[in-house]
């Protein structure tokens, strides 16, 4: 498939980066960072997976259902993770990763 049939995709996925680099972000001007060690690790597992699927994407990779099928499982541990904070933007971020997680569940 192109990257054009994949659009919808795409711009899930960069979604999900852009709301991974900001919790990344967000989480290490948190009081306890620490605590949000996991949070900020996973943080930057699934914005580098979101970038790279979506560049895999756009280069028309043969290998975009297995990257796809990586990334749903990066973006649900990131979710879960997320999920479990109350801040905000750790709320967001689990909002997209859930999203991301299931679109990428559609192509793998």
């Amino acid at each position: 498939m192109s990257h054009e049939q994949h659009q919808q995709l795409l711009e899930t996925l960069h979604e999900c980066m852009a709301a991974c680099n900001h919790c990344y972000d967000a989480c290490l001007n948190e009081e306890n960072v620490n605590m949000m060690a996991p949070c900020i690790r996973l943080d930057r597992e699934c914005a580098d997976i979101c970038h790279y699927l979506e560049s895999a994407i756009t280069r028309n990779s043969p290998f975009v259902a297995q990257l796809a099928s990586v990334c749903a499982e990066i973006c649900s541990a990131c979710g879960e993770e997320c999920k479990k904070h109350e801040h905000e933007h750790c709320q967001q971020c689990a909002d997209a990763c859930f999203q991301c997680a299931e679109a990428c569940k559609s192509i793998a």
